[in-house]
């Protein structure tokens, strides 16, 4: 993906800073742009969030199956389109001074704006099982679309029962010599998709197994696993491993507002606004019961469109 940042003023005030650039952050900006709207977005990444990393994307309306990568440049393309300065920046902290909002980033860069909307999205959750921090990030992938070309007629590993799990499973095995499975409970994923990759012919499904070690020393062997059910201890043998057991929040820089709940995400009601006047969550990174692209979408255009209404309440 090519990046052409727009012209990054730390001394502007902005209308709207938006956090993430996933796609709640970029439908975000798009709205606001089109409210004629001051828009800054902020990522310490390339635009495109989680979606970047899958394979394929059945589900967003109009698209029919698409490549997350892809989808995502068509979104940042949009936002272009409509001159939306875009710069990367991890935030740290935000300070309130009246009702401006101050975003403070690494390295000393300061933005301001009337308003923040938070969507900076979620993280691969982690097993903390011996072994995984030894190969994370080599042998141990969050991303079968990037990671996987390197098994190619190899053996790995899927760990998880979900949605991103089987259809990642299912992308590696047309890569793969062969593709173990091994999930804490059954494969929760949709009918149809568990179906299609029970089908396929270099696909074994270990179900009700807890993960207890990543085996090798300096090259990476497999893991070992213990079932819940009997107690029988297997070792599965694979080159690689990929994980799919969930998410977690990355609001942690935001806690001090007081706007997280128990979980670590964030409150907001139904215009996506949080307590604090003047700052919006958006996406996966709030408290919400279905994390999926077009609610992502949906949830960047209420909080742009509440912004907006906010900054007019103010003039």
């Amino acid at each position: 993906m090519s990046i052409v940042e727009g012209s990054i003023d730390e001394m502007a005030e902005y209308d709207v800073a938006i956090v993430g650039a996933g796609p709640a952050g970029m439908t975000a900006a798009i709205y606001a742009a089109r409210a004629n709207l001051r828009v800054l977005l902020l990522d310490k990444l390339a635009p495109g969030g989680q979606i970047v990393n899958t394979f394929e994307i059945q589900n967003y309306t109009g698209m029919g199956s698409i490549n997350g990568a892809e989808l995502a440049i068509k979104m940042f393309e949009h936002t272009q389109e409509l001159g939306i300065t875009f710069d990367y920046g991890t935030v740290k902290a935000i300070e309130l001074e009246g009702s401006k909002k101050r975003l403070i980033c690494e390295e000393g860069v300061t933005f301001e704006a009337t308003t923040v909307i938070i969507a900076t999205g979620t993280k691969p959750r982690m097993l903390g099982v011996p072994g995984e921090f030894k190969f994370a990030g080599t042998s141990i992938s969050w991303c079968a679309i990037c990671d996987g070309p390197h098994y190619q007629g190899k053996k790995v590993i899927v760990i998880g029962g979900g949605n991103s799990a089987v259809e990642e499973a299912i992308y590696l095995a047309g890569l793969a010599e062969e593709v173990s499975i091994v999930t804490l409970f059954d494969l929760t994923a949709d009918p149809s998709a568990c179906d299609k990759l029970r089908a396929l012919p270099n696909v074994k499904v270990y179900e009700y197994y807890k993960i207890t070690e990543f085996l090798g020393d300096d090259t990476f062997e497999g893991l070992k696993a213990e079932s819940t059910r009997t107690g029988e201890v297997i070792s599965v043998p694979g080159a690689g491993a990929f994980e799919y057991i969930g998410l977690e929040p990355t609001a942690e820089a935001f806690r001090d507002l007081g706007i997280l709940n128990a979980h670590g995400y964030i409150e907001t009601d139904g215009h996506m606004a949080t307590k604090i006047a003047g700052i919006y969550g958006a996406g996966d990174i709030t408290s919400k019961h279905l994390r999926q692209v077009i609610t992502a979408c949906s949830d960047g255009a209420i909080a742009a469109q509440a912004a907006a209404k906010y900054i007019e309440k103010l003039k």
